[in-house]
């Protein structure tokens, strides 16, 4: 990679703006990335280019009421910047702690608002990366090359929220909403709402609707699995006392956050039957006397097949039993003007209807790659550990956990990415590409993501067009944090990449 003199950026030769370092999304993922470029590489120049109009991502796009974490902020939170606060926090307290982030590290005049990348073209001649971008505030096209490509845009389509299609939608007098495109000005308060889905979304939207609201129905075809995580740990209430220094508190917290989600993901495989037995006899005293346990709160899957909806301080199951909220586990037959119908011919009745079922997982933002003029598939590639992407080079993508905090990965993914940074200097390479080795050939292309491991709709809706892992490292990936914590620092850098 090339070297600036300094961490502005530079004009190429053709006019075109280049920088070292090209980071796509503002979000979570996007920030960490900024902070180790700033950081540990401040002689590399760096931009990041953000679609939506604020920085956040995810929590950007989440503001419907109660929009919140469903993981712990003290292993949310990056690893360098300690968290101060509950647990589980809301999106806008999140927000102002990667506004923090931007502040201390300067990374304002680095992110670059209503850039939307709509194609990125790699040339072998030139070692670089040329992405076109629309300004969606302005129309105007722009232009820029990058020597590395730094993908941190999450994972999921923004604009465009999964909802299936129902008959009768077109009858329904009320209002139908999602919670990725919810409006401001919905007013809920004293209306009947029926909210679609019982995921974490849900979890989050039922018990903030229901403050205000009449009453709301939490509609799903099937159970989740539950659990009433306390908003604020009992050692964070026990350490408080001691006046230790935040850094220390951060510390204690995070570790006991690890231990906690490793052994839910390890009893998980290994024991499901005591993981179900213990997420549902710990929903079992917070239910409404009389609860169907058996009907409404026993999915068919194992748990952590699919994840698990955290539920601070139980306020979910609070609702229920003040009657201001609960639970139909049945299919939907059609809508009608009043409301939702049900298979067992029931019709429940709604001002609003939530459609909270999901979203449409997206390849790289859906943006179309070429490598040297020829269009990427990438369903016909595979992960080089999660971090990279078989015969795409100078190219590194952020993706976190699912059972664990999302950061989790994406810190270890930057401490991979700085070793692989330090190894082109080091070598003076322009370029670092995944390559199968010989020992690789006839390697089998295996799903994204085993549906036997980890199987919600939005994962198993998208398989055919996500890339692939196989059946032995370094083309492995969806590994857990217990596992990576220790193979990702260690991971052989040299191992399926080629420098030139």
């Amino acid at each position: 990679m090339t070297r600036a003199a300094t961490a502005d950026q530079a004009q190429s030769t053709s006019g075109t703006e280049h920088v070292d370092v090209l980071i796509v999304g503002a979000g979570v993922s996007g920030i960490g990335a900024a902070h180790r470029l700033r950081t540990e590489f401040p002689e590399r120049s760096f931009v990041m280019l953000e679609a939506q109009d604020a920085r956040g991502g995810t929590w950007w796009t989440h503001r419907f009421p109660g929009a919140r974490s469903d993981s712990d902020l003290f292993t949310y939170g990056y690893r360098h910047k300690p968290w101060r606060g509950a647990s589980i926090a809301a999106g806008d307290a999140i927000l102002e702690y990667l506004d923090e982030v931007i502040e201390e590290d300067e990374l304002a005049d680095r992110i670059r608002y209503h850039h939307k990348v709509t194609s990125l073209d790699w040339s072998s001649e030139e070692a670089r990366w040329t992405a076109r971008v629309l300004r969606t505030d302005t129309g105007e096209e722009l232009e820029l090359t990058a020597s590395f490509l730094w993908m941190c845009q999450g994972y999921y389509n923004h604009d465009e929220p999964y909802t299936p299609e129902w008959p009768g939608t077109e009858r329904f007098e009320g209002t139908i909403v999602h919670p990725q495109a919810w409006p401001a000005d919905l007013d809920h308060a004293g209306k009947k709402v029926v909210v679609i889905g019982s995921g974490s979304t849900a979890a989050t939207v039922v018990p903030a609707l229901a403050q205000t609201a009449e009453h709301v129905t939490m509609l799903q075809r099937s159970p989740s699995y539950w659990f009433p995580a306390p908003s604020v740990h009992e050692l964070a209430t026990m350490l408080a006392p001691l006046d230790l220094p935040p850094d220390w508190t951060h510390e204690i917290l995070r570790r006991q956050y690890v231990q906690q989600l490793d052994w839910l993901a390890t009893t998980g495989l290994e024991d499901p039957d005591q993981l179900h037995a213990f997420l549902v006899e710990s929903i079992r005293p917070l239910l409404p006397e009389g609860t169907d346990i058996e009907k409404h709160f026993t999915p068919s899957y194992r748990p952590w097949q699919q994840r698990i909806a955290f539920v601070p301080d139980g306020d979910l199951f609070a609702a229920m039993r003040e009657g201001k909220a609960a639970v139909v586990t049945d299919t939907i037959t059609e809508f009608t003007e009043k409301g939702v119908q049900v298979s067992s011919g029931e019709v429940l009745e709604a001002d609003i209807v939530v459609t909270a079922t999901g979203f449409n997982l997206s390849v790289f933002g859906d943006i179309p790659f070429r490598l040297d003029g020829q269009p990427v598939d990438f369903s016909q590639r595979v992960t080089w550990r999660g971090i990279m992407i078989s015969g795409v080079p100078n190219m590194a993508y952020a993706f976190g956990y699912f059972r664990h905090s999302w950061t989790l990965r994406v810190d270890l993914v930057n401490d991979v990415v700085g070793r692989i940074f330090e190894r082109m200097a080091k070598r003076g390479a322009s370029t670092v590409v995944p390559t199968l080795r010989p020992e690789d050939e006839g390697l089998p292309l295996l799903p994204w993501s085993d549906p036997d491991n980890f199987n919600p709709g939005y994962v198993l809706r998208s398989q055919d067009r996500m890339f692939k892992q196989s059946d032995r490292d370094p083309w492995t990936h969806m590994h857990e944090h217990d596992h990576e914590r220790v193979s990702l620092p260690e991971a052989d850098i040299d191992d399926g990449l080629q420098y030139r």
